[in-house]
């Protein structure tokens, strides 16, 4: 059980990693190459200061909000960058892995010490 667990925090840093992809893809609809890269940047230090395991102002409030607005805009931005099937997935995606990831068995393996 413990090796679905991981592939399950294996495909939430996938989609971590896809809502800044998904940020570059708006960032270049939208402005240019300029906000290609300044999306993808924001999205990493917001997940950073709010969503991430160590995140340093985060809380059982601020983290489940912050994970809904990122992936929330992370679907919105391919949506109105004309990839409406790509934010569709994006967003169910995120939904089942993010809801998986709260099952008990995979809360622990986040909770377990990393051995030496």
């Amino acid at each position: 059980m413990a090796g679905l667990g991981w592939l399950v925090l294996a495909l939430v840093f996938l989609d971590e990693v896809l809502a800044a992809v998904a940020a570059g893809v708006w960032g270049a609809h939208a402005g240019g190459v300029v906000l290609a890269v300044l999306a993808p940047v924001a999205v990493v230090a917001v997940w950073w200061a709010f969503a991430s395991p160590k995140a340093r102002w985060s809380g059982p409030v601020v983290r489940p909000v912050v994970k809904v607005l990122v992936f929330g805009f992370a679907s919105a931005g391919l949506w109105v960058s004309g990839h409406h099937t790509a934010a569709v997935s994006l967003l169910v995606f995120s939904v089942v892995v993010n809801a998986l990831a709260q099952l008990p068995s995979v809360r622990a393996l986040v909770a377990e010490p990393v051995a030496p």
